[in-house]
């Protein structure tokens, strides 16, 4: 995936290089734009929200990565009292605020903090508050509407959906009260095709400048305007909707960065930890035995079927009788390689060989020998299982655990990537012939 964070060396909290959002390049104007997402730790839902794994990326990513690629800000900060959300925000290439306790309580408002963070940042203009819980922000959203605010002077802006939903007036439960309709007359009910509807917040993003945050506004000024956005792209963790159906949105309306979806065409997966629990069974007489998910190996015939090579690794610190590697090999059609303590070493003269690039790639890894395949591949997965240095260099953490379904779902991850790819490839030639 492209516009992604880098794995923390040694889990320290270091980025491989500067920071994106640190980089401040005055714009035209002379006014500091800066995105802030707000990620207390004490979410009472769902403990550590915000760094929840979303479709293999922490929910905070998803938006972090459409900031920073938007390419419009000075500055991306996470705002959070916590260590843990302070490290996934550097690892994904934000600055933190890191907030005071007045600020942090569960009475404390977004308003509050957003002073605060102005306060203790007087070079910011500009503050687009975008909101954590909103995984299918794009970064055109952002840039056009900050457009409102630089290029046609609006004071603020937040976006909206908009919902045809008929209203009706709440009354006390066993009143006895009659209700009457808001925005209808069901005298006259008009069809879907022929109300435009009404425009509600849907919370993704609020731009407002620094003189109306000091005066206490968020909303506010002389010019005040909203930013349109479509019902899939309006997705809010916090209000409408739960884990699963969230993640299948994203899947297919989340932004997955600025390059075209990765179409794989070989794929690397370690044997122990990945497809295998990382256990090696022994019997009364010695004789070694593996266990394999058929789910797993039904991901390899998936794979398979759609042109995919999948090649199976075994290491030096883990190794796997050649006995069991005929019988893997015999299993799932696929080769067995020893890769010994660096993967790399072996696999970059068979992609070389084979004519690949990889970013035609995918790796499936599960511990520190690992890192460098999974950072150079263009896909690259740990089981839920994996060692913090090993999810930090992956692009996709998997729900499942080794052994237990990770490689299957890893699988269904590279042909959904495939067939995201296949249709931008289709839409661009529409668009090509439109000229």
């Amino acid at each position: 995936m492209a516009s992604r964070k880098r794995g923390l060396p040694e889990d320290n909290g270091e980025l491989d290089g500067p920071s994106p959002a640190s980089k401040h390049v005055k714009p035209a104007d002379g006014s500091h734009v800066a995105a802030l997402i707000l990620a207390r730790g004490g979410s009472k839902g769902i403990p550590l929200k915000n760094i929840k794994m979303l479709a293999g990326v922490p929910l905070i990513g998803w938006v972090l990565r459409a900031a920073l690629d938007s390419e419009c800000f000075d500055s991306v900060w996470v705002s959070t009292d916590h260590d843990e959300i302070e490290k996934v925000a550097k690892a994904w290439g934000a600055r933190v605020h890191r907030r005071t306790p007045e600020v942090s309580r569960d009475s404390s408002t977004s308003l509050e903090t957003i002073q605060e963070f102005i306060r203790l940042n007087q070079e910011v203009d500009i503050v687009c508050n975008i909101q954590a819980t909103s995984p299918c922000l794009h970064p055109r959203h952002v840039k056009e509407a900050l457009d409102m605010i630089k290029k046609q002077n609006f004071d603020s802006v937040f976006s909206v959906v908009r919902r045809h939903q008929f209203r009706w007036q709440e009354v006390k439960k066993g009143s006895g009260e009659p209700t009457k309709p808001l925005n209808l007359d069901p005298s006259n009910r008009p069809r879907r095709q022929d109300w435009d509807g009404e425009l509600c917040e849907n919370g993704s993003f609020y731009i407002t400048r620094r003189e109306l945050i000091e005066k206490g506004v968020l909303q506010g000024g002389n010019k005040i305007s909203y930013y349109e956005m479509l019902p899939e792209y309006s997705v809010d963790i916090d209000v409408d909707i739960d884990w699963p159906v969230a993640e299948q949105r994203v899947l297919r309306y989340g932004y997955f960065g600025r390059e075209t979806p990765e179409v794989v065409r070989l794929t690397f997966c370690k044997v122990s930890g990945c497809l295998t629990e990382g256990r090696i069974f022994m019997s009364k007489s010695g004789e070694e035995m593996l266990s394999i998910n058929t789910r797993d190996t039904t991901g390899i015939r998936m794979l398979q079927k759609e042109d995919v090579e999948v090649v199976l690794l075994t290491c030096s610190e883990d190794p796997v009788a050649q006995s069991m590697a005929d019988q893997l090999k015999k299993r799932t059609g696929c080769d067995v390689i020893d890769v010994g303590e660096e993967p790399l070493d072996v696999l970059r003269p068979m992609v070389e060989k084979k004519k690949l690039q990889w970013k035609d790639v995918a790796y499936m890894g599960n511990d520190k020998p690992d890192v460098n395949c999974l950072n150079m591949a263009g896909l690259s997965a740990v089981p839920g299982d994996a060692p913090v240095v090993a999810i930090n260099a992956a692009k996709y953490t998997c729900h499942n655990i080794g052994g237990k379904g990770a490689m299957r779902e890893f699988a269904e991850h590279i042909l959904l990537q495939k067939q995201k790819a296949k249709s931008q490839m289709k839409q661009d030639r529409i668009d090509i012939s439109s000229f």
